[in-house]
């Protein structure tokens, strides 16, 4: 481990947060990550560190966190890193004064036309994109709601980038609820309240990914309504994205929760599955030079019904297996790394062990693009009604469960159950997209055998 630096030199201070990660990564990533940056200055209780922009997004949201810990252990009076273009230095409020809020760097994949767009997500994209091009004037506040992984952070990554490109006049910041929480904290120590409120007030456009951070912080919630209102009134944007709908904040205060929905709350919803095999082309497209067989994007598509994340960690598995053991990605590879849904790991395709109801929602989700609480909630519209009807149409089909039974794992009467049988049978005719979405979910399940399996 470096030295602890003894005088209050950036770049020393540097040196020794990063010499911390030095210990925990291989050479090669700490050459390729962290190498690259360089402390440019200090100013209140912020170190200020650059570097090129694809480094510094990374770095941002990986890395972050533990830097940030390894500068407070260092005891000089340091509590944040901010990473910045180069050629913007420490930013100032005026000479010699305190240095202003940092924005998130934006991530330069976080485009609009980057966006794959889904059923799930067209309405939020469609919002997005009505706001970065009408800032104040569309939906104000423009609320996107989901859980992790679906797109959010792209969509305010998007706006944001599209106000630097289009409206260059405009002030904007992207930050997170946990970085406001934490200028604020690092406001109300040092330089008070009212350089925070003046800083935050005479914005054009405020973006704040993962609000529901603010639940249980009142001092931060009170602060943030202020926020709220000043912009508000002036016709600022006010852009927000959270793991939950407004009404489901029951830990913020009601007045928050009231002031969200007085614009446009729009959730974001799982991809179903043709959205997710237009990612994993997205995906493999960045990844490598020669695209995989549509048929194996496909197979993985139907085996991670989960979020964006997952999807493309599948994919990096997979061509991490097909590389390592020198195997075809449409054979053992795949089967190797993505073990089916339903089985565990190391059991052939076709063994004879039926499926878990958990494992049929889950699927039968995945292919739809319905959450698993979806299924189990009351909910009645007819996307999720269609893909609770076919979950239970296969729980009848793939386990021996009664009708009683698969009605209790969906919280359902025996009843509902027989209807969803009769309605499926009736709709599934060859060659219909009801018996496509069975054959995927099926797959999915291991039913069916991988490509080149």
């Amino acid at each position: 481990m470096a030295p602890t630096p003894t005088e209050d030199d950036p770049a020393a201070i540097w040196r020794h947060v990063r010499s911390e990660l030095r210990a925990s990564l291989p050479a090669a990533t700490f050459d390729l990550w962290l190498e690259p940056l360089r402390a440019i200055g200090t100013s209140a209780e912020t170190l200020y560190v650059t570097g090129p922009t694809r480094v510094r997004t990374w770095v941002e949201r990986r890395y972050l966190p533990q830097l940030e810990s390894s500068l407070r252990r260092l005891g000089r009076g340091l509590e944040r890193i901010v990473l910045v273009d180069a050629d913007q230095g420490v930013r100032r409020d005026e000479p010699g004064g305190r240095a202003v809020a940092e924005p998130l760097p934006i991530d330069p994949a976080h485009t609009f036309d980057r966006f794959v767009i889904g059923p799930g997500s067209r309405f939020a994209h469609a919002a997005a994109l009505a706001v970065a091009e009408l800032p104040g004037e569309a939906y104000n506040p423009l609320f996107l709601h989901g859980p992790p992984g679906l797109g959010k952070t792209h969509l305010l990554g998007a706006i944001a980038g599209y106000y630097r490109d289009h409206h260059p006049e405009l002030t904007v910041h992207l930050t997170t609820a946990e970085r406001f929480t934490s200028e604020f904290v690092t406001a109300l120590r040092t330089e008070g309240p009212e350089r925070f409120k003046e800083r935050y007030r005479r914005l054009d456009a405020l973006l704040i990914d993962d609000v529901q951070v603010l639940e249980g912080k009142p001092r931060t919630e009170e602060e943030f309504v202020h926020t709220f209102n000043a912009l508000f009134a002036a016709g600022k944007q006010i852009v927000l994205s959270s793991d939950r709908p407004p009404d489901s904040l029951e830990r913020l205060e009601e007045r928050l929760r009231d002031r969200f929905g007085w614009g446009l709350a729009v959730e974001v919803e799982p991809p179903d599955l043709r959205t997710r095999v237009a990612l994993l082309w997205r995906f493999a497209g960045d990844a490598v030079e020669q695209l995989p067989d549509p048929e194996v994007l496909r197979t993985i598509a139907t085996r991670v019904p989960g979020n964006v994340r997952r999807l493309e960690g599948a994919l990096t598995r997979v061509l991490a297996v097909s590389s390592v053991f020198d195997e075809p990605l449409a054979g053992p590879a795949l089967s190797r790394a993505l073990p089916a849904a339903g089985r565990p790991a190391g059991t052939p395709a076709g063994a004879a062990s039926a499926p878990t109801i958990e494992a049929i929602q889950e699927a039968v989700g995945g292919v739809l693009g319905v959450s698993r609480e979806a299924l189990l909630s009351k909910q009645r519209t007819p996307r999720v009604a269609r893909a609770r009807q076919l979950a239970m149409y296969l729980a009848r089909e793939l386990t021996p469960l009664s009708l009683a039974q698969i009605a209790r794992e969906f919280n359902r009467d025996h009843s509902t159950v027989l209807h969803a049988l009769k309605a499926v049978e009736r709709r599934n005719e060859p060659g219909s997209e009801l018996a496509g979405d069975i054959h995927d979910v099926r797959r999915a399940l291991g039913e069916l055998e991988a490509p080149g399996g």
